[in-house]
């Protein structure tokens, strides 16, 4: 390792900036921190994505803490999972401990017990928050495929089902609507619409289903419906202008865990299709914490993980910083490592031969620097990290050892009475507390299908009947005739262009644009 003056002298002119930053803190030389060289990234530059990294009970869950609270003290938006419960602290003061003044003393951090504004949300209601729902027709059939764990034909397929449903005004609210447009397209009745579409095996039409009730029997039915959450929701800032934490609870779907990934790249797919371009702003409007990473990416079709590539890589433009939080940077498909860069890594295991190859494979990341870091990081302490950041003019900075800032707010969960009182006191209560189930595909096809079947019904005789005339047997009516319109139906194919003007349009995960929103 190269003599400790050097060390510090380099290493703290490259965390020098101007213009407002994020602080990690302090470089450790000699395994003590240096409190005058701070380790910090500049404000602007969190739009460029980063990876927070390290083995489970390294500190992860308190860097990403941390970095909230400062990034919501200097007027920014703030999106995080609370995966293991224990992030809702950060709308209760910090409790002074020694412990607390004793480290933040040694890496020069003025620490105050410090609330900040949390909206807390649990995903369908299914837990202490505002539910957050999606509409069937908006979370869209690739991130819907991924969730069923669909192969490649499979989600063709499905997306068959939305294209049908989008064209011809069916709306696919819930997991029902869902259902019922596959069991009427896959009915005999429905072969020449099915046809124009490219068609739907009997066999992947029982997948479908029997993964929409899989779904619903693991109490997925309440995630799908409306009111849907809307994502501008997640741009607030607070009277006083810090900007509001966004924590999103998850401990109860810890068993359903391609659910809630999937849900949150429905929430930046949302972002990303729904946000105008801005360029690079002083400081982002949104910064998007994305845990558990490793859980989105696992057993991805190649088209997902292109799309993922894609809204990381664009998002940027329109002020989104987004921060993957996992255990290895080899977690992360490297199309989508290459463009994140912040580095907080710390520290890894080499218990087995695995454990090995990933430690090589991290280290492989960084950029050359002064340090051994397959020994680093294993010697790395708890709250302890090796960081690199893209300075203000985007050149990456020197890989530094640092003992990283404590939280302000409590480090632990806040008491349950005050998260109930915040969530029942929020004005996004009344806007999405109450589940609304309008008429829709479902409704839609049971009521015109019985309409049909009533005026196929003989009449009823009367005290004279009239003699009528012979004629042909009248035919059965067609039951998806009778839903579109057998006109509609039958000439489905030739109206392709006339159709797609009121089709719904789909963004690069399939999910339901919306109309851009001037208050943007």
């Amino acid at each position: 390792m190269a003599a400790t003056g050097n060390i510090v002298s380099s290493v703290a002119a490259g965390y020098t900036f101007d213009g407002p930053t994020m602080d990690f803190g302090a470089l450790v030389v000699d395994g003590e921190p240096v409190a005058a060289a701070q380790i910090r990234v500049p404000l602007g530059m969190l739009n460029r994505h980063g990876l927070v990294a390290g083995a489970t009970g390294t500190g992860k869950t308190k860097t990403l803490q941390s970095m909230a609270e400062q990034v919501s003290a200097q007027g920014v938006p703030v999106f995080l999972a609370d995966v293991k419960g224990d992030l809702s602290g950060l709308a209760t003061a910090g409790e002074p401990a020694d412990r607390i003044a004793g480290r933040t003393s040694a890496i020069g951090q003025t620490w105050r017990p410090t609330a900040y504004p949390v909206e807390f949300y649990a995903l369908g209601g299914e837990g202490t928050g505002i539910p957050v729902r999606a509409t069937i027709t908006s979370f869209g059939p690739t991130l819907l495929a991924k969730v069923l764990e669909l192969n490649a034909t499979q989600e063709s397929s499905l997306g068959l089902v939305f294209m049908f449903a989008d064209r011809n005004g069916l709306p696919l609210l819930d997991l029902k609507d869902l259902r019922a447009v596959i069991e009427h397209l896959t009915g005999d009745q429905g072969k020449e619409a099915l046809a124009a579409l490219g068609g739907l095996s009997k066999q992947t039409a029982g997948v479908l289903l029997r993964g929409l009730l899989a779904l619903e029997g693991q109490g997925a039915d309440r995630f799908f419906g409306e009111p849907a959450f809307d994502p501008a929701d997640l741009l607030r800032k607070a009277p006083d202008g810090r900007g509001v934490i966004s924590c999103l609870e998850l401990p109860s779907l810890q068993d359903r865990p391609h659910m809630f990934s999937t849900f949150l790249m429905w929430l930046l797919a949302e972002l990303f299709e729904d946000l105008p371009e801005v360029g690079d702003p002083d400081k982002p409007r949104l910064v998007f914490f994305f845990d558990e990473a490793h859980l989105l990416f696992t057993g991805a079709s190649k088209t997902f993980l292109q799309s993922i590539t894609q809204t990381v890589r664009l998002i940027r433009s329109k002020g989104v910083g987004v921060f993957f939080v996992t255990q290895t940077p080899k977690d992360v498909p490297a199309d989508v490592l290459a463009q994140l860069g912040s580095r907080v890594q710390h520290a890894l295991r080499a218990f087995t031969p695995d454990d090995a190859k990933a430690l090589k494979a991290t280290v492989s990341t960084f950029p050359k620097s002064c340090y051994h870091l397959e020994e680093v990081l294993t010697r790395l302490g708890i709250g302890e990290a090796v960081v690199t950041v893209l300075s203000d003019k985007g050149v990456p900075t020197p890989v530094a050892w640092t003992r990283l800032q404590c939280p302000q707010s409590l480090m632990a969960p806040s008491d349950p009475a005050l998260v109930r009182r915040t969530v029942e006191s929020s004005p996004l209560h009344a806007k999405y507390a109450q589940p609304v189930d309008r008429e829709s595909a479902y409704e839609m096809l049971t009521a015109r299908v019985g309409q049909a079947a009533a005026e196929a019904a003989p009449e009823p005789a009367t005290a004279e009947p009239r003699r009528r005339p012979r004629t042909a047997p009248r035919p059965e009516p067609d039951v998806i005739g009778q839903v579109l319109g057998s006109q509609a139906v039958r000439s489905f194919a030739r109206s392709m262009a006339s159709t797609l003007g009121r089709e719904i349009t789909r963004g690069v995960f399939g999910t339901a644009r919306r109309r851009r929103r001037s208050s943007h």
